[in-house]
Protein backbone atom coordinates (compact mmCIF):
# COMPACT_ATOMS: atom_id res chain seq x y z
CA UNK A 1 0.00 0.00 0.00
CA UNK A 2 1.37 3.26 -1.42
CA UNK A 3 2.67 5.56 2.29
CA UNK A 4 1.18 9.18 0.96
CA UNK A 5 -2.20 7.65 1.04
CA UNK A 6 -4.78 8.99 4.00
CA UNK A 7 -4.25 7.04 6.57
CA UNK A 8 -8.03 5.77 6.67
CA UNK A 9 -7.35 4.02 3.59
CA UNK A 10 -6.58 -0.26 4.50
CA UNK A 11 -6.15 -2.62 2.25
CA UNK A 12 -9.97 -3.72 1.57
CA UNK A 13 -12.04 -0.68 2.93
CA UNK A 14 -11.64 2.43 4.80
CA UNK A 15 -11.72 2.99 8.58
CA UNK A 16 -10.46 5.46 10.76
CA UNK A 17 -11.03 7.27 14.28
CA UNK A 18 -14.07 10.20 13.95
CA UNK A 19 -12.80 13.27 13.08
CA UNK A 20 -8.87 12.60 13.17
CA UNK A 21 -8.52 10.38 10.31
CA UNK A 22 -12.10 10.55 8.84
CA UNK A 23 -14.14 13.53 8.95
CA UNK A 24 -17.06 15.20 6.28
CA UNK A 25 -14.49 16.86 3.88
CA UNK A 26 -12.77 13.94 3.68
CA UNK A 27 -15.53 11.47 3.08
CA UNK A 28 -16.64 13.97 0.52
CA UNK A 29 -13.75 13.81 -1.17
CA UNK A 30 -13.82 9.77 -0.69
CA UNK A 31 -17.21 9.57 -3.15
CA UNK A 32 -16.10 11.77 -5.82
CA UNK A 33 -12.88 9.82 -5.64
CA UNK A 34 -14.85 6.94 -6.16
CA UNK A 35 -17.11 8.32 -8.85
CA UNK A 36 -13.43 9.26 -11.09
CA UNK A 37 -12.62 5.76 -10.72
CA UNK A 38 -15.51 3.45 -11.43
CA UNK A 39 -17.54 6.15 -13.37
CA UNK A 40 -21.32 5.00 -11.77
CA UNK A 41 -24.66 6.27 -13.13
CA UNK A 42 -26.36 5.26 -9.86
CA UNK A 43 -25.59 3.60 -6.68
CA UNK A 44 -26.90 2.41 -3.67
CA UNK A 45 -25.98 4.07 0.06
CA UNK A 46 -26.59 3.40 3.52
CA UNK A 47 -25.11 3.59 7.25
CA UNK A 48 -24.86 1.69 10.41
CA UNK A 49 -25.78 3.24 14.00
CA UNK A 50 -23.15 5.37 14.82
CA UNK A 51 -23.11 8.58 15.70
CA UNK A 52 -20.69 9.86 13.26
CA UNK A 53 -22.54 8.00 10.27
CA UNK A 54 -25.15 9.70 9.45
CA UNK A 55 -23.17 12.88 8.92
CA UNK A 56 -20.79 11.13 6.86
CA UNK A 57 -23.39 9.60 4.63
CA UNK A 58 -25.03 12.64 4.08
CA UNK A 59 -21.26 13.91 2.90
CA UNK A 60 -20.63 10.97 0.29
CA UNK A 61 -24.27 12.07 -1.04
CA UNK A 62 -22.71 15.08 -1.81
CA UNK A 63 -20.25 14.27 -3.56
CA UNK A 64 -21.61 11.60 -5.79
CA UNK A 65 -23.89 13.81 -6.99
CA UNK A 66 -21.87 16.34 -7.12
CA UNK A 67 -19.99 14.04 -9.96
CA UNK A 68 -23.37 13.50 -11.81
CA UNK A 69 -24.17 10.28 -9.68
CA UNK A 70 -27.51 9.45 -8.37
CA UNK A 71 -27.92 8.09 -5.03
CA UNK A 72 -30.63 5.46 -3.68
CA UNK A 73 -30.83 6.08 0.34
CA UNK A 74 -30.83 2.61 2.22
CA UNK A 75 -30.65 4.39 5.20
CA UNK A 76 -29.73 2.36 8.79
CA UNK A 77 -28.85 -0.65 7.52
CA UNK A 78 -26.31 -3.78 7.24
CA UNK A 79 -23.37 -4.28 5.05
CA UNK A 80 -24.86 -6.68 3.51
CA UNK A 81 -28.51 -4.65 2.49
CA UNK A 82 -25.92 -2.61 0.16
CA UNK A 83 -24.49 -5.79 -1.38
CA UNK A 84 -27.82 -6.94 -2.16
CA UNK A 85 -29.00 -3.65 -3.43
CA UNK A 86 -26.14 -3.44 -5.69
CA UNK A 87 -26.39 -7.25 -7.21
CA UNK A 88 -29.98 -7.34 -7.38
CA UNK A 89 -30.65 -3.61 -8.92
CA UNK A 90 -28.33 -3.93 -11.35
CA UNK A 91 -30.52 -4.35 -14.20
CA UNK A 92 -32.14 -1.09 -12.91
CA UNK A 93 -29.02 0.70 -13.26
CA UNK A 94 -27.44 0.58 -10.01
CA UNK A 95 -23.67 0.30 -10.65
CA UNK A 96 -22.41 -0.30 -7.33
CA UNK A 97 -22.75 0.40 -3.59
CA UNK A 98 -21.13 2.31 -0.57
CA UNK A 99 -21.61 1.24 2.91
CA UNK A 100 -20.80 3.95 6.29
CA UNK A 101 -19.67 1.76 8.91
CA UNK A 102 -16.44 0.59 10.65
CA UNK A 103 -18.17 -2.87 11.73
CA UNK A 104 -16.28 -3.86 15.33
CA UNK A 105 -14.65 -1.02 15.62
CA UNK A 106 -14.89 1.28 18.59
CA UNK A 107 -17.82 3.75 18.99
CA UNK A 108 -15.68 6.39 17.72
CA UNK A 109 -13.96 4.81 14.56
CA UNK A 110 -15.92 5.18 11.29
CA UNK A 111 -15.48 3.71 7.28
CA UNK A 112 -16.35 2.78 4.31
CA UNK A 113 -17.15 -0.44 2.65
CA UNK A 114 -17.61 -0.54 -1.77
CA UNK A 115 -18.34 -2.29 -4.18
CA UNK A 116 -19.19 -1.43 -8.21
CA UNK A 117 -22.02 -2.90 -10.30
CA UNK A 118 -23.03 -6.62 -9.09
CA UNK A 119 -21.73 -6.20 -6.00
CA UNK A 120 -18.18 -6.76 -7.14
CA UNK A 121 -16.17 -5.99 -4.35
CA UNK A 122 -13.28 -2.70 -4.27
CA UNK A 123 -10.05 -3.83 -3.24
CA UNK A 124 -6.64 -1.63 -3.45
CA UNK A 125 -5.38 -3.29 -5.93
CA UNK A 126 -8.35 -2.07 -8.22
CA UNK A 127 -8.98 1.17 -7.29
CA UNK A 128 -8.99 1.73 -3.28
CA UNK A 129 -5.82 3.08 -3.97
CA UNK A 130 -5.73 4.71 -6.79
CA UNK A 131 -8.60 6.57 -5.19
CA UNK A 132 -6.54 7.75 -2.17
CA UNK A 133 -3.60 9.15 -4.35
CA UNK A 134 -6.14 10.76 -6.34
CA UNK A 135 -7.00 12.66 -2.90
CA UNK A 136 -2.83 12.84 -1.79
CA UNK A 137 -2.46 14.27 -4.97
CA UNK A 138 -5.15 16.49 -5.80
CA UNK A 139 -6.22 14.92 -8.84
CA UNK A 140 -10.23 14.55 -8.51
CA UNK A 141 -11.76 15.67 -11.46
CA UNK A 142 -14.24 18.55 -11.82
CA UNK A 143 -17.70 18.38 -11.10
CA UNK A 144 -19.94 16.17 -13.93
CA UNK A 145 -22.22 18.26 -16.20
CA UNK A 146 -25.44 17.36 -14.42
CA UNK A 147 -25.48 17.25 -10.56
CA UNK A 148 -27.13 13.62 -9.30
CA UNK A 149 -30.26 13.68 -7.23
CA UNK A 150 -31.37 11.39 -4.09
CA UNK A 151 -34.49 8.97 -3.38
CA UNK A 152 -34.68 6.45 -0.70
CA UNK A 153 -35.73 2.77 -0.11
CA UNK A 154 -36.64 2.14 2.78
CA UNK A 155 -39.08 -0.89 2.05
CA UNK A 156 -36.64 -3.99 2.61
CA UNK A 157 -39.26 -6.72 0.74
CA UNK A 158 -36.79 -7.61 -1.91
CA UNK A 159 -34.29 -8.54 0.73
CA UNK A 160 -36.09 -10.17 2.94
CA UNK A 161 -37.65 -12.01 0.38
CA UNK A 162 -34.31 -13.05 -0.89
CA UNK A 163 -33.09 -14.22 2.39
CA UNK A 164 -35.91 -16.78 2.90
CA UNK A 165 -35.15 -18.32 -0.49
CA UNK A 166 -32.46 -20.07 1.26
CA UNK A 167 -34.86 -22.03 3.39
CA UNK A 168 -38.14 -23.70 3.74
CA UNK A 169 -39.67 -22.13 5.98
CA UNK A 170 -42.30 -24.78 6.65
CA UNK A 171 -39.65 -27.44 7.33
CA UNK A 172 -38.57 -25.03 10.30
CA UNK A 173 -39.30 -26.26 13.72
CA UNK A 174 -40.29 -23.83 16.56
CA UNK A 175 -37.19 -23.09 17.52
CA UNK A 176 -36.02 -21.10 20.58
CA UNK A 177 -33.47 -18.51 19.59
CA UNK A 178 -31.58 -15.79 21.36
CA UNK A 179 -30.54 -12.73 19.18
CA UNK A 180 -27.74 -10.55 20.41
CA UNK A 181 -27.55 -7.58 18.13
CA UNK A 182 -24.37 -6.34 20.06
CA UNK A 183 -25.77 -2.46 19.62
CA UNK A 184 -29.02 -3.41 18.21
CA UNK A 185 -27.86 -2.97 13.94
CA UNK A 186 -29.38 -6.12 13.43
CA UNK A 187 -32.38 -5.84 15.10
CA UNK A 188 -34.55 -4.48 12.85
CA UNK A 189 -33.80 -7.66 10.49
CA UNK A 190 -34.55 -10.01 13.01
CA UNK A 191 -38.37 -8.36 13.34
CA UNK A 192 -38.76 -8.17 9.76
CA UNK A 193 -37.87 -12.22 9.37
CA UNK A 194 -39.88 -12.92 12.36
CA UNK A 195 -43.29 -12.74 10.07
CA UNK A 196 -42.12 -15.89 8.18
CA UNK A 197 -40.58 -17.80 10.48
CA UNK A 198 -41.98 -20.26 13.47
CA UNK A 199 -39.65 -19.36 16.11
CA UNK A 200 -39.41 -17.70 19.41
CA UNK A 201 -36.61 -14.72 19.74
CA UNK A 202 -35.11 -14.28 23.10
CA UNK A 203 -33.67 -10.32 22.21
CA UNK A 204 -30.49 -8.93 23.92
CA UNK A 205 -29.31 -5.24 22.71
CA UNK A 206 -31.66 -4.95 19.85
CA UNK A 207 -32.33 -1.43 19.69
CA UNK A 208 -30.27 0.91 17.83
CA UNK A 209 -27.66 2.78 19.91
CA UNK A 210 -24.79 4.78 18.17
CA UNK A 211 -23.22 4.82 21.70
CA UNK A 212 -21.98 1.60 21.94
CA UNK A 213 -23.16 1.35 25.43
CA UNK A 214 -22.72 -2.32 25.42
CA UNK A 215 -18.97 -1.92 23.99
CA UNK A 216 -17.54 -3.36 21.13
CA UNK A 217 -20.08 -5.47 18.93
CA UNK A 218 -17.07 -8.36 18.45
CA UNK A 219 -18.43 -12.05 19.80
CA UNK A 220 -14.79 -12.87 18.41
CA UNK A 221 -13.61 -11.42 21.40
CA UNK A 222 -13.92 -13.94 25.05
CA UNK A 223 -15.75 -11.37 26.98
CA UNK A 224 -18.51 -10.62 24.25
CA UNK A 225 -20.07 -14.22 24.39
CA UNK A 226 -20.51 -14.94 28.13
CA UNK A 227 -23.90 -13.38 27.82
CA UNK A 228 -25.19 -15.07 25.03
CA UNK A 229 -24.07 -18.00 26.38
CA UNK A 230 -25.55 -17.43 29.80
CA UNK A 231 -28.96 -16.33 28.28
CA UNK A 232 -29.02 -19.45 26.20
CA UNK A 233 -28.53 -21.49 29.46
CA UNK A 234 -31.11 -19.64 31.28
CA UNK A 235 -33.63 -19.89 28.81
CA UNK A 236 -33.45 -23.02 27.42
CA UNK A 237 -33.51 -21.78 23.90
CA UNK A 238 -32.11 -24.59 21.49
CA UNK A 239 -29.74 -21.81 20.11
CA UNK A 240 -27.66 -18.51 20.16
CA UNK A 241 -26.87 -16.35 17.59
CA UNK A 242 -24.74 -13.01 17.93
CA UNK A 243 -23.36 -10.21 14.75
CA UNK A 244 -20.62 -8.15 14.77
CA UNK A 245 -21.72 -4.42 14.33
CA UNK A 246 -22.48 -4.58 10.47
CA UNK A 247 -23.83 -7.72 10.88
CA UNK A 248 -22.19 -8.81 7.96
CA UNK A 249 -20.65 -11.83 10.20
CA UNK A 250 -22.70 -14.06 12.59
CA UNK A 251 -21.64 -16.49 15.62
CA UNK A 252 -23.38 -19.36 17.19
CA UNK A 253 -23.97 -20.43 20.64
CA UNK A 254 -25.15 -24.21 20.91
CA UNK A 255 -28.23 -25.11 23.29
CA UNK A 256 -25.56 -25.86 26.00
CA UNK A 257 -24.32 -22.48 25.44
CA UNK A 258 -20.83 -23.36 24.30
CA UNK A 259 -19.61 -20.65 21.13
CA UNK A 260 -18.95 -22.80 18.37
CA UNK A 261 -15.43 -21.86 16.19
CA UNK A 262 -16.49 -20.44 12.78
CA UNK A 263 -14.31 -23.19 11.49
CA UNK A 264 -16.88 -26.16 12.00
CA UNK A 265 -19.55 -23.91 10.52
CA UNK A 266 -18.02 -23.28 7.59
CA UNK A 267 -17.95 -27.51 6.87
CA UNK A 268 -21.80 -27.93 8.21
CA UNK A 269 -22.93 -24.84 5.64
CA UNK A 270 -20.40 -26.63 2.96
CA UNK A 271 -22.56 -30.09 3.25
CA UNK A 272 -25.71 -28.12 3.01
CA UNK A 273 -25.05 -26.35 -0.15
CA UNK A 274 -23.25 -29.07 -1.70
CA UNK A 275 -27.02 -31.22 -1.45
CA UNK A 276 -27.97 -27.79 -3.75
CA UNK A 277 -25.52 -28.63 -6.12
CA UNK A 278 -23.46 -31.69 -6.22
CA UNK A 279 -19.82 -31.78 -7.28
CA UNK A 280 -19.77 -28.12 -6.39
CA UNK A 281 -16.74 -25.89 -5.61
CA UNK A 282 -16.15 -24.66 -2.10
CA UNK A 283 -14.03 -22.13 -0.80
CA UNK A 284 -12.09 -21.73 2.45
CA UNK A 285 -9.22 -19.75 3.98
CA UNK A 286 -5.67 -21.62 4.86
CA UNK A 287 -5.73 -21.54 8.73
CA UNK A 288 -7.60 -24.30 9.47
CA UNK A 289 -8.57 -27.18 6.68
CA UNK A 290 -8.65 -30.60 7.96
CA UNK A 291 -12.17 -30.48 8.61
CA UNK A 292 -13.54 -29.25 5.69
CA UNK A 293 -11.70 -30.62 3.27
CA UNK A 294 -12.69 -34.16 4.27
CA UNK A 295 -16.43 -32.88 4.43
CA UNK A 296 -16.22 -31.50 1.21
CA UNK A 297 -13.95 -34.39 -0.13
CA UNK A 298 -16.45 -36.99 1.20
CA UNK A 299 -20.16 -35.54 -0.46
CA UNK A 300 -18.22 -34.71 -3.66
CA UNK A 301 -17.44 -31.36 -3.35
CA UNK A 302 -14.05 -29.79 -4.70
CA UNK A 303 -12.06 -27.75 -1.47
CA UNK A 304 -10.34 -24.69 -2.74
CA UNK A 305 -8.21 -23.12 -0.82
CA UNK A 306 -8.02 -18.91 -0.74
CA UNK A 307 -6.02 -16.17 1.03
CA UNK A 308 -7.96 -14.58 3.87
CA UNK A 309 -9.78 -11.80 3.16
CA UNK A 310 -13.16 -10.46 1.96
CA UNK A 311 -11.99 -9.27 -1.20
CA UNK A 312 -10.03 -11.32 -2.39
CA UNK A 313 -12.46 -14.43 -1.20
CA UNK A 314 -15.29 -12.52 -3.33
CA UNK A 315 -13.01 -12.34 -6.24
CA UNK A 316 -12.06 -16.11 -5.97
CA UNK A 317 -15.94 -17.05 -5.97
CA UNK A 318 -16.75 -15.62 -9.25
CA UNK A 319 -13.53 -16.66 -10.90
CA UNK A 320 -14.43 -20.18 -9.55
CA UNK A 321 -18.04 -20.35 -10.06
CA UNK A 322 -18.02 -21.34 -5.95
CA UNK A 323 -21.29 -21.92 -4.56
CA UNK A 324 -20.01 -20.98 -1.17
CA UNK A 325 -17.20 -20.03 0.70
CA UNK A 326 -16.44 -19.80 4.43
CA UNK A 327 -13.97 -18.42 6.68
CA UNK A 328 -12.99 -19.50 10.38
CA UNK A 329 -13.37 -15.75 11.38
CA UNK A 330 -17.56 -15.67 10.68
CA UNK A 331 -17.68 -14.86 6.90
CA UNK A 332 -19.58 -16.86 4.89
CA UNK A 333 -20.20 -16.35 1.17
CA UNK A 334 -22.47 -17.37 -1.36
CA UNK A 335 -23.15 -17.17 -4.69
CA UNK A 336 -26.73 -16.07 -4.73
CA UNK A 337 -25.57 -13.65 -3.16
CA UNK A 338 -23.62 -11.55 -5.39
CA UNK A 339 -20.57 -14.09 -4.16
CA UNK A 340 -20.43 -11.66 -0.97
CA UNK A 341 -21.19 -12.68 2.84
CA UNK A 342 -24.32 -12.73 4.84
CA UNK A 343 -24.58 -12.45 8.59
CA UNK A 344 -28.83 -13.48 8.49
CA UNK A 345 -28.26 -16.18 5.58
CA UNK A 346 -25.94 -18.80 7.89
CA UNK A 347 -28.09 -18.51 11.07
CA UNK A 348 -30.97 -19.45 9.10
CA UNK A 349 -29.60 -22.33 7.25
CA UNK A 350 -28.38 -23.50 10.44
CA UNK A 351 -32.05 -23.81 11.57
CA UNK A 352 -33.14 -25.78 8.45
CA UNK A 353 -30.43 -28.02 9.15
CA UNK A 354 -31.31 -28.70 13.01
CA UNK A 355 -35.26 -28.79 12.11
CA UNK A 356 -34.83 -31.53 9.14
CA UNK A 357 -32.15 -33.51 11.47
CA UNK A 358 -34.15 -33.15 14.28
CA UNK A 359 -30.87 -32.69 16.51
CA UNK A 360 -29.47 -30.10 18.31
CA UNK A 361 -26.33 -28.04 17.46
CA UNK A 362 -23.87 -30.02 19.69
CA UNK A 363 -24.98 -33.33 17.92
CA UNK A 364 -24.50 -31.90 14.36
CA UNK A 365 -20.93 -30.60 14.92
CA UNK A 366 -19.73 -32.37 18.46
CA UNK A 367 -18.46 -35.37 16.28
CA UNK A 368 -16.37 -33.17 13.95
CA UNK A 369 -14.78 -30.78 17.04
CA UNK A 370 -13.55 -33.81 18.60
CA UNK A 371 -12.02 -35.08 14.95
CA UNK A 372 -10.19 -31.96 14.56
CA UNK A 373 -9.58 -30.14 17.81
CA UNK A 374 -8.58 -26.38 17.25
CA UNK A 375 -6.22 -24.28 19.24
CA UNK A 376 -8.27 -21.40 18.58
CA UNK A 377 -6.84 -18.25 16.78
CA UNK A 378 -4.28 -17.07 19.25
CA UNK A 379 -2.37 -13.09 18.77
CA UNK A 380 1.22 -12.50 19.30
CA UNK A 381 2.94 -9.35 19.29
CA UNK A 382 6.58 -9.46 17.83
CA UNK A 383 9.14 -7.18 17.23
CA UNK A 384 10.06 -8.77 13.69
CA UNK A 385 7.39 -10.96 12.28
CA UNK A 386 9.61 -12.14 9.47
CA UNK A 387 12.16 -12.77 11.48
CA UNK A 388 9.50 -15.09 13.96
CA UNK A 389 7.71 -17.03 10.91
CA UNK A 390 11.63 -17.74 9.56
CA UNK A 391 12.56 -19.15 13.06
CA UNK A 392 8.87 -21.60 13.27
CA UNK A 393 9.81 -22.21 9.70
CA UNK A 394 13.81 -23.42 9.68
CA UNK A 395 12.47 -25.49 13.25
CA UNK A 396 9.77 -28.01 11.36
CA UNK A 397 11.95 -28.99 7.89
CA UNK A 398 10.26 -31.77 7.28
CA UNK A 399 6.17 -30.73 6.84
CA UNK A 400 4.56 -29.87 3.78
CA UNK A 401 4.50 -26.48 2.81
CA UNK A 402 2.17 -24.09 1.87
CA UNK A 403 2.53 -19.81 1.65
CA UNK A 404 -1.05 -19.23 0.90
CA UNK A 405 -1.34 -16.12 3.16
CA UNK A 406 1.36 -16.85 5.79
CA UNK A 407 2.96 -20.16 6.54
CA UNK A 408 1.09 -23.58 6.69
CA UNK A 409 3.12 -26.54 7.78
CA UNK A 410 1.11 -29.93 7.88
CA UNK A 411 2.18 -33.48 9.49
CA UNK A 412 0.63 -36.40 9.82
CA UNK A 413 -1.02 -35.93 12.99
CA UNK A 414 -1.00 -31.74 13.60
CA UNK A 415 -0.71 -28.82 10.94
CA UNK A 416 -0.79 -25.29 11.50
CA UNK A 417 -1.07 -21.70 10.00
CA UNK A 418 0.96 -18.57 10.79
CA UNK A 419 0.15 -15.38 9.38
CA UNK A 420 0.97 -11.61 9.69
CA UNK A 421 -1.83 -8.98 10.58
CA UNK A 422 -2.43 -6.27 7.87
CA UNK A 423 -2.54 -3.69 10.59
CA UNK A 424 -0.76 -4.62 13.25
CA UNK A 425 2.58 -5.83 14.46
CA UNK A 426 1.03 -8.97 15.63
CA UNK A 427 1.74 -12.88 14.25
CA UNK A 428 -1.76 -15.04 14.06
CA UNK A 429 -1.31 -18.65 14.90
CA UNK A 430 -3.95 -21.38 14.42
CA UNK A 431 -3.01 -25.12 15.12
CA UNK A 432 -5.31 -28.20 14.74
CA UNK A 433 -4.79 -31.96 15.20
CA UNK A 434 -6.70 -35.25 14.14
CA UNK A 435 -8.53 -35.91 17.82
CA UNK A 436 -5.12 -35.64 19.54
CA UNK A 437 -5.76 -32.72 22.73
CA UNK A 438 -2.48 -33.18 24.14
CA UNK A 439 -0.67 -33.03 20.73
CA UNK A 440 -2.47 -29.91 20.18
CA UNK A 441 -1.45 -28.06 23.64
CA UNK A 442 2.41 -29.21 23.11
CA UNK A 443 2.36 -27.73 19.74
CA UNK A 444 0.46 -24.90 20.18
CA UNK A 445 2.91 -24.00 23.46
CA UNK A 446 6.19 -25.27 20.93
CA UNK A 447 5.54 -22.95 18.84
CA UNK A 448 4.14 -19.73 20.89
CA UNK A 449 7.63 -20.09 22.61
CA UNK A 450 9.23 -20.30 19.06
CA UNK A 451 7.42 -17.10 18.09
CA UNK A 452 8.57 -15.12 21.41
CA UNK A 453 12.19 -16.34 20.13
CA UNK A 454 12.45 -18.35 23.91
CA UNK A 455 13.26 -21.91 22.11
Amino acid sequence: MAADLPGCFKAYDIRGKVPDQLNRELALQIARAYAAVYEPTAIVLGHDIRLSSPELTEAVAQGLNAMGVDVLHLGLCGTEEIYHGAFSMANEGIDGGIMITASHNPADYNGMKFVTRNARPVTGENGLYKMGSMITENRIPGSGLKRGGQQWLTNKDGYISHLLQYVDTASIASLKLVVNSGNGCAGAIVDLLENHLPVEFIRLHHQPDGTFPHGVPNPLLPDKRQETSNTVCKSGADLGIAWDGDFDRCFFWDEKGNFIDGYYIVGLLALEMLEQEKGAKILHDPRLIWNTQELVKAAGGIPVVTPTGHTLIKERMWQENSIYGGEMSAHHYFREFGCCDSGMIPWLLVCSIMSRNQKPLSQLIGERMEMYPISGEINSVVDDPDAAIARVEAYYPNGKTSYIDGLSLAFKDFRFNIRKSNTEPLLRLNVETRGDRVLLHQKTSELLRLIKDEI
